[in-house]
């Protein structure tokens, strides 16, 4: 019997990347991150946040960047490596939404979301998996999925969010499976409908919260802090026979 059971959750002595961690969902999971013991790498474009942010937090530090932008991501892991020596936590956070019909919307505009969106994680995942199999350790990859990359917003329209989302959803899966016997982990968390800035207008209006609240079985949006419990999970050494998983933490919006 484990003596204590909520010590496979501890991330003691992990150097953890968070991306997107200047606003919103990132800065909830820096929170958890170095609550459960990890320092925690602070990666967004906005560094007055971040340096904010890391003065909050037991231990952590800060690298401005664009993960979108060519050779960032590389940029960013050979800065980890340099003060760290070890990688072993990755949260792919970082993304942006539109709303936009079909038929109007604009091609490059749609490019431009798979490309922070899908792309951007994609080679992050990649230039962070190659130290975390060498070290002969391995890790755990988190890319932040959606409830809409499983399932069509109906009367919202968001199509290059949609497509890039569930494009990350299944390129989980083949990393997972690529990596598996190479000791790193990937996994997904989908989100349902949580407050941040790039959804503020939702919230605040009576059309928006009637589409969130009549599409969860719930009845209501997801509160600060219920996504930790996922993210702590999935992070550490609780889930280490888990991998390829999309973990919807979205009050029912997927099962009906």
């Amino acid at each position: 019997m484990i003596a204590d059971p909520l010590a496979s959750f501890r991330l003691d002595g992990k150097v953890a990347l968070l991306t997107g961690a200047s606003s919103g969902l990132g800065t909830q999971f820096a929170r958890a991150l170095d609550a459960a013991g990890a320092h925690v790498v602070l990666v967004a474009r906005r560094a007055e946040r971040l340096e904010a942010l890391a003065a909050d937090l037991s231990s952590a530090s800060v690298i401005p960047a664009d993960v979108a932008v060519k050779g960032e991501p590389d940029r960013i892991i050979s800065e980890i490596m340099a003060e760290h020596g070890q990688i072993d936590i990755v949260v792919n956070n970082a993304g942006i939404s539109r709303t936009a019909a079909a038929l109007d919307d604009d091609v490059e505009e749609f490019r431009r979301e798979i490309e922070i969106d899908l792309v951007a994680p994609f080679e992050l995942a990649r230039k962070a998996a190659g130290p975390m199999i060498d070290s002969g350790r391995g890790g755990s990859i988190i890319n932040i999925g959606s409830v809409l990359g499983h399932v069509a917003g109906g009367r919202m329209k968001t199509t290059s969010y949609a497509a890039a989302k569930a494009g990350l959803h299944n390129l989980t899966r083949e990393l997972a499976s690529q990596w598996a016997r190479k000791g790193v982990r990937v996994n997904a968390i989908g989100p349902g409908w949580f407050r941040t800035e790039m959804n503020d207008q939702m919230f605040d209006t009576d059309s928006g919260m009637s589409y969130i609240t009549s599409g969860a079985p719930m009845g209501r949006p997801g509160n600060p802090g219920e996504l930790n419990g996922a993210l702590l999970f999935l992070a550490s050494e609780a889930s280490s026979y888990v991998t390829g998983q999309i973990l919807f933490v979205d009050g029912g919006w997927t099962i009906i």
